[in-house]
């Protein structure tokens, strides 16, 4: 997945909650709709976008769908964002030898 097309996944603030509950452990869509107060239909359709990006995989599990993080797009996100880091720790570093010739 391209780098534009995960930040306007995850640029919608209900998947962000999903993923934060994702985040502690495996959850079924019921237990979702459960602590974020949303409709099964609602979140069936965050789950899905999620899904088709790659963010969250899931599994049958009796007569339920329990769904779970995939760790794989957040390592590209993180590997995207280390060269914005890297620019932003020189300029700071810059800053702090001039802020400590300055004084």
């Amino acid at each position: 997945m391209a780098v534009v097309g995960a930040f306007a996944v995850l640029g919608e603030a209900n998947r962000l909650r999903i993923l934060e509950h994702l985040r502690g452990a495996e959850c079924s869509v019921g237990e979702l709709v459960d602590r974020l107060g949303m409709s099964q239909p609602a979140v069936s359709k965050h789950l899905r976008v999620l899904r088709e990006a790659g963010f969250v995989s899931s599994r049958i599990a009796a007569q339920q769908r329990i769904y779970r993080i995939e760790p794989e797009p957040f390592a590209e996100l993180e590997h995207w964002l280390a060269q914005y880091r890297r620019l932003w720790d020189r300029h700071l570093d810059a800053l702090e030898r001039h802020l400590d010739n300055q004084e």
